[in-house]
């Protein structure tokens, strides 16, 4: 399974962009998938998670409100991001998991997309 994550670019502190991930292979089983970011010289953290027959959504507390994931019926994940800040800038991955466990974690996740750069000016 690859994951292919696109969408990112450079904006402007309040302004969106959607991020899009798109799974190579559509029949294998997803428990979730969910959007992690890097910012230079930070530890990879959780942005957000959706269960894939659940539709159950989840956030990091920085980005409730202010973005929202979803995601198609076949092989689709997408992030909507909205009043941007200059603090979401990163590297942002897509994720897939096949197993329960906990959606905020990364280490719960198999599947790893190459990332796709977000830049917030000020």
């Amino acid at each position: 399974v690859q994951l292919q994550a696109y969408g990112g670019g450079l904006v402007q502190a309040g302004g969106f962009l959607r991020l899009s991930c798109e799974a190579s292979a559509r029949t294998f089983t997803r428990y979730g998938m969910g959007w992690f970011r890097q910012a230079p010289g930070k530890e990879r953290e959780f942005v957000a998670a959706i269960g894939w027959s659940t539709g159950d959504t989840f956030y990091a507390d920085s980005v409730q409100g202010r973005f929202a994931i979803s995601k198609d019926n076949a092989k689709m994940v997408y992030l909507q991001m909205n009043s941007l800040k200059p603090e979401d800038t990163a590297l942002y991955y897509c994720a897939a998991k096949t197993r329960v466990g906990p959606m905020s974690s990364s280490s719960t996740y198999e599947y790893w997309g190459q990332g796709t750069k977000v830049t917030v000016s000020s």
